[in-house]
């Protein structure tokens, strides 16, 4: 049996002054079995196109756009809803 997998969620409204810096931390961890879920709550800036680079390059990255934008609550449920980790 291989390691547990580790879900990281990213709830996102217009974040992406600080989205490299989240991303880049859980990059660099040196336990590699984890994915990032990143809820885009229905940002209007450049979050969406940034992380979806840094997607390009790693399927680890999963991206998700909300519907509708939500209660931070409301997001972080429906982002466990899209995880497959053991662990949150």
């Amino acid at each position: 049996m291989g390691e547990p997998l580790v879900s990281v969620l990213v709830n996102c409204y217009n974040g992406e002054k600080y989205l490299s810096k989240a991303v880049e931390s859980v990059l660099a961890q040196t336990y590699k079995n984890w994915e990032i879920i990143f809820w885009d709550n229905q940002s209007s800036d450049s979050s969406a196109e940034k992380f979806q680079q840094y997607a390009k390059k790693d399927d680890r990255l999963r991206y998700f756009y909300s519907k509708k934008h939500t209660l931070l609550y409301e997001a972080r449920n429906l982002a466990v809803n899209k995880a497959k980790g053991e662990y949150i």
